[in-house]
Formats: C-alpha cells, sequence, structure tokens
C-alpha cells in the first residue's frame, strides 16, 4: 500500500513525500523465565541487546553499520543494566560507530513496538533512512515497578480504580466486564496455545530467529541458551482448571491462562523501501499505519480494540482485509475480548497461528518485535494474505496496533 503524498507546507519549506517503510528482518533471544532459577538469571539485560544487534548486523552483511541511523531500545523499567539510554549503550557494546546514535523508550508492554512506530516515524518522514529498534525485559533482575513511585493522588482522586496498577486483576476487571468470557474459553485458549506453539517448534516455523546466548551460573558454569524456557507443552484443560487464582479467590485468571514473568530481548532492522532495495536488503513487510488508544486503566486489556478500530479507519481498511493476525497473549481474556469485539471465533486459524506469549512468554518490552517477527515470516509462506496486523494491551490503559502489507502477495491466489 503505497504511502499518501504529504501536503505541501506553506512558506519556503520544500514539499515532502511521506516515504515506505519496510521491515527488513526481525530476531530475538530464547525468552527465559524471570527470577533466580531462570536460564538468564546471571546475564545482564543490556547484554541480550547487544546480542540481537550483532545478530542483525551479522546476518545482514550488505548493510553497512554506518548506514544505521538510529538505535531505538525499549526498557520498561528503566534501572540498572535496563538504564542509562540503553539504546546508545547498547550500539556502543554491539560496537556500531559511535557516530550511530541511540535512545530509550518506554511504553510498558509496547515499549518495542512504540521504537518501532517512532523510528519508523523518522523514516517516513526522511530523518533516518535505516534503524534499529527492538526492546528488553529483564524480569528477574528488575520486577515490573521496581524504584517506582506513582503518585498518590491517582487513588486519593480516585482518577483510576486501584486495582489498575496490578495487571493480573485488570484481567479479573475484564472477566466481570464481559462474564460470557469465562475460565473455561480462557483455558481452553491457553491451552490452544501451548499446542499451537509445540507444533510450530517441531515444524522448524520457531527457533530461525533465534540469536543463541552464553549464560553463565555461579553454581552450574557456563550453558547456552538456544530455545524458549516457558513453554509448557502438553498442557491440557483439565490441568489448568486446577490452578489457583492469585490475584482474587475464585477467579478466572491463573499462572496457565496469562503470560509469565520472562527475561528476553529482541530486535528489528527498518528501513525506507528504496534504500532496502539499493543495499540488497530482504523485504519482509511493509508498515500500512499504526494506532495507539486509551482505554480505562482498571480493564486495559481491552486497548486492542480501539487501537485496531483506529488504525483500520486511518488506513481505510476493514476487519476482514486482515489475513493474519498476531495479538499478544498477555492474558487470555484480553485475547477473547479483542476476538468476541470484531466477530473472530476462539480458534480462528488466522490467529497467533503459532502461538503465542502464554507459551513462549512475554518479557514485557520487547514482546512487540517478537510479534513483527513472527507476521513477516508468516507472510513469506503465505503470498495470498495481503494484511496483518500485530496489536498488543498496554499497561495503566492503552492498547498498540500496527498494519502492515505483505511484499509477496500475489492478488489473493492459493
Amino acid at each position: 500500500m503505497a504511502a499518501p503524498a504529504a501536503p505541501a507546507p506553506t512558506g519556503s519549506a520544500a514539499a515532502r513525500a511521506v516515504r515506505n517503510v519496510v521491515f527488513v528482518d526481525g530476531v530475538r533471544t530464547p525468552f527465559g523465565k524471570a527470577g533466580p532459577k531462570g536460564m538468564y538469571a546471571e546475564t545482564r539485560a543490556d547484554d541480550l541487546v547487544v546480542k540481537v544487534i550483532r545478530e542483525l548486523l551479522r546476518r545482514h552483511p550488505e548493510l553497512p553499520a554506518d548506514r544505521v541511523d538510529e538505535v531505538a531500545i525499549a526498557a520498561t523499567t528503566q534501572i540498572g543494566d535496563q538504564g542509562l539510554t540503553i539504546g546508545r549503550t547498547a550500539s556502543l557494546l554491539a560496537g556500531l560507530p559511535r557516530s550511530v546514535p541511540g535512545y530509550a523508550i518506554d511504553r510498558m508492554c509496547a515499549g518495542a513496538m512504540t521504537a518501532v512506530t517512532t523510528t519508523a516515524s523518522g523514516i517516513a518522514f526522511g530523518a533516518y533512512d535505516i534503524a534499529i529498534a527492538g526492546g528488553v525485559e529483564h524480569m528477574g533482575r528488575h520486577p515490573m515497578g521496581e524504584g517506582v513511585d506513582p503518585n498518590p493522588r491517582f487513588l486519593s482522586d480516585r482518577l483510576v480504580d486501584e486495582s489498575a496498577l496490578v495487571m493480573g486483576q485488570t484481567a479479573e476487571n475484564l472477566h466481570d466486564r464481559f462474564p460470557h468470557l469465562t475460565k473455561e474459553r480462557a483455558d481452553a485458549f491457553a491451552a490452544a496455545s501451548q499446542a499451537k506453539y509445540d507444533a510450530a517448534v517441531k515444524a522448524g516455523k520457531i527457533g530461525p530467529e533465534f540469536v543463541p546466548v552464553a549464560t553463565r551460573s555461579a553454581e552450574q558454569g557456563w550453558g547456552l541458551a538456544t530455545t524458549d524456557e516457558p513453554p509448557r507443552p502438553g498442557t491440557t484443560v483439565e490441568g489448568l482448571a486446577e490452578l489457583k487464582t492469585p490475584f482474587r479467590p475464585h477467579g478466572r485468571v491463573t499462572a496457565g491462562n496469562a503470560a509469565g514473568l520472562n527475561d528476553g530481548a529482541t530486535g528489528c532492522i527498518l528501513a525506507e523501501e528504496e534504500t532496502a532495495k539499493e543495499l540488497g536488503l530482504p523485504i519482509g513487510m511493509r508498515m500500512v499505519g499504526y494506532a495507539f488508544a486509551g482505554v480505562d486503566p482498571e480493564v486495559m486489556g481491552v486497548g486492542p480494540v480501539p487501537a485496531t478500530e483506529k488504525a483500520l479507519s486511518r488506513a481505510g481498511l476493514k476487519i476482514d482485509d486482515i489475513g493474519l493476525f498476531e495479538i499478544n497473549e498477555a492474558f487470555a481474556v484480553q485475547v477473547l475480548a479483542f476476538l468476541d469485539h470484531f466477530g473472530i471465533a476462539d480458534d480462528d486459524p488466522r490467529v497467533n497461528q503459532w502461538g503465542g506469549a502464554i507459551a513462549t512468554g512475554h518479557p514485557l518490552a520487547s514482546s512487540g518485535v517478537r510479534l513483527m517477527t513472527q507476521l513477516s515470516r508468516q507472510f513469506a509462506e503465505r503470498p495470498d494474505v495481503r494484511y496483518g496486523i500485530t496489536t498488543m494491551c498496554i499497561g495503566i490503559g492503552m492498547g498498540g496496533t500496527v498494519i502492515w502489507e505483505n511484499p509477496h502477495w500475489n492478488g489473493g491466489e492459493k
């Protein structure tokens, strides 16, 4: 979908056209379990990002390092080894030229997504030709909310419900608001996510995007992370039904129908389309548009609905135009709310066909680029599909959606 030309500005400035932005390639570390027993317990967060940046450049020797115009890396908890303007520090540690700038960004779970949309906007405007965008979260070292001091007015002035600051409670609130989204449906969706992920791994669909990471343990010595740690193959609905509901007595949200606490990093190369062609870079997807939207913080899981409606409206598309969906599975109930709103079946094959975060994990700010990387690889296999979306809910009451076009589209022929 060609980008529209921008209106000519007034005054002496030259008219400027909006340029097409493409997703070249994405990689990620295997995702680990957070905590002292997780595989990254003694690995620094910034080192995970360094591995990702180096892998992107290793896979694409046709990209001179000095052609990278910006590095944007997201982290939800910007402290310790996730602090100090991690986009800049990680780029230096990765060996990029000192002339390449970088910065850090935070939009909680949609950090990497926002790193992509922000740098893509710069590319479309003409400020950059090529950027690296991604995210990292080491929830074992830095639990969400570490070091924060929420303003007491949020509660004293009743600006938000107390539950808005606890993501699991917001998921319980979503069950309350939509009682037809039962625990049984959530458990069935979660079990299906685990099964789809397991099948995708066995079929070689998940794995090629991994960058192996050397790990160290004072007790066990050196290791090599090559696979995701969180998945639970063989998960059954019956097993999920027995799990505790930690956010509410007799609740509906469990560790089995929600993403866990995880560590990991992601990254991708974005480029102006003609620049990508000039350098011989592959074109995995073309960005069509994006949108972010706010919702009541106490039901933040519904955020992808208005974000998607806004993005579709601005792109002149309808939900029926979308052939593939990558929806972040922070909680099963928030995916179900999205599907119900748009009249999509729980088991629609267009949705998360390789499983989702309930299986693979959700290292907060990194997850947006995982969604994009998977969609890009799915596009390569599905030339009959023209459009896909990546969408996710965001803490404190938001949602984000990016619409992508498949450059391999063949006009709809099967």
